[in-house]
């Protein structure tokens, strides 16, 4: 899989020994650079749960460990303020 612009992915320990926690990442590019085979460098954002970017970063990446992420992120309504009687 290559990624393209406004991918949203999910970033494991398959794509990298470096990741030991899961998250969702969206692409903004893919970079250029040389890299060894079956390898990418990708420019984007690091996502929290409701899909809100927290940090811009560029990550090396195995091809083969990329996930692209579907299912639209469900974010809970805020909470309705009580009215005073």
């Amino acid at each position: 899989m290559t990624p393209r612009a406004g991918d949203v992915l999910r970033i494991t320990r398959a794509c990298s020994v470096q990741f030991l926690r899961p998250f969702r990442f969206r692409v903004i590019r893919v970079l250029d650079w040389h890299t060894y085979h079956g390898w990418l460098w990708i420019d984007g954002y690091q996502l929290n749960s409701a899909g809100d970017a927290t940090a811009r970063r560029s990550i090396f990446v195995m091809r083969g460990g990329l996930v692209k992420v579907t299912a639209p992120v469900i974010v809970q309504p805020a909470a309705r303020p009580r009215r005073s009687r």
